[in-house]
């Protein structure tokens, strides 16, 4: 198989690299950059693996003419917002596309537009796209010709929610509290992100419904989610961890809901999945799933609140693991093929 990753420089091309590098059907990786193509990729990413450099034809970064000629089966665009679909447009029809961008997450053209603040770059594709949240819309990834790649604050929040809305144990309204790790903001300059900034200092951003995240949770939620209970409200932490996310969602538990139907919805949904699942501990914590590409839930029953909590490595399972995971299921692949199951404890 043979496969593209299209901004191979960024944290989520990075990512990509890594576990296409040890995916066992991928033999060839062809890694494209438009800002520094014809460099080596040892100059930008000095860790990687023999292996690597070996399956990428040494190791040289591409242009997207360049990706084009080699006709991949599945190409991995690692780009930003309102860029990505414009970039991709070479592939559509001929390749497989798993966008890690937005430009396809939400297919209501009005709420893409109040977040992006522009209309969906390519809204025409939409009947031919799937959302990549695996465990939830496995049927469509099986036919889709593009797959939008969910965000990583999404995972987090609508896979500990989305089995407990759809068997009406839970109603809104429904606030999410969630930390991230500062790759969370991706590969670049800013005096924000800067190591003294960031030491030792939390801070809440874009709270309530002012995140861009918040209109893509809202969407996949909102399809159990009764308009008359209220809205959603969404308000990020950026903490001074590398990578992870830790997500608590609070919310009023319906009339016939108690601790043992919430345990059992969960274990209903995720019991055979293999990246979704209850946790050990009663309240996972990121270093669980650090480098996996899990996604672990607790919860706790406050009288009639409900208090959800789920971790996730927010580079694996926020970003490249569940694209990879995603292609694994478009491809008839075995899904877990490439993806680490365990945790760097």
């Amino acid at each position: 198989m043979k496969a593209a990753v299209l901004g191979a420089t960024g944290y989520g091309g990075m990512g990509l690299l890594k576990l296409l590098a040890e995916h066992p059907s991928v033999d060839t990786i062809l890694p494209a950059s438009s800002s520094q193509p014809g460099a080596h990729l040892s100059s930008i990413y000095p860790g990687l693996s023999l292996t690597l450099l070996d399956k990428a034809r040494e190791g040289t970064l591409l242009t997207v003419d360049e990706v084009r000629t080699e006709r991949p089966d599945v190409v991995f665009a690692a780009l930003p917002h309102l860029t990505s679909a414009e970039v991709c447009e070479p592939f559509f029809g001929s390749s497989v596309v798993i966008d890690l961008s937005a430009d396809f997450r939400i297919p209501d053209a009005a709420l893409f537009e109040q977040a992006y603040g522009s209309p969906p770059p390519r809204a025409d594709l939409f009947e031919h796209s799937a959302y990549g949240l695996t465990e939830w819309f496995r049927d469509e990834l099986r036919s889709a010709d593009v797959i939008a790649n969910p965000g990583c604050y999404p995972t987090a929040s609508l896979l500990p929610l989305l089995p407990l809305l759809r068997d009406g144990l839970v109603d809104g309204p429904i606030s999410i509290t969630a930390m991230s790790g500062i790759s969370g903001a991706g590969r670049k300059a800013s005096v924000n992100l800067l190591f003294t900034e960031r030491s030792e200092n939390v801070n809440a951003y874009a709270p309530g419904s002012s995140h861009r995240h918040w209109a893509e949770i809202s969407h996949y939620a909102g399809r159990y989610l009764h308009q008359s209970s209220g809205r959603i409200l969404f308000t990020p932490h950026l903490v001074p961890i590398t990578r992870g996310i830790a997500a608590t969602t609070s919310c009023p538990l319906s009339d016939e809901a108690d601790a043992e139907a919430i345990a059992r919805s969960l274990e209903q949904a995720y019991g055979p999945e293999p990246f979704v699942g209850l946790s050990a501990r009663a309240i996972p914590e990121t270093r669980d799933v650090r480098g996996s590409n899990r996604c672990d839930i607790g919860f706790h029953v406050e009288g009639r609140m409900l208090l959800l909590f789920s971790v996730i490595d927010n580079l694996e399972k926020g970003a490249a693991g569940q694209a990879v995971q995603n292609m694994n299921v478009r491809f008839g692949l075995e899904e877990t093929a490439g993806l680490g199951l365990w945790g760097a404890f």
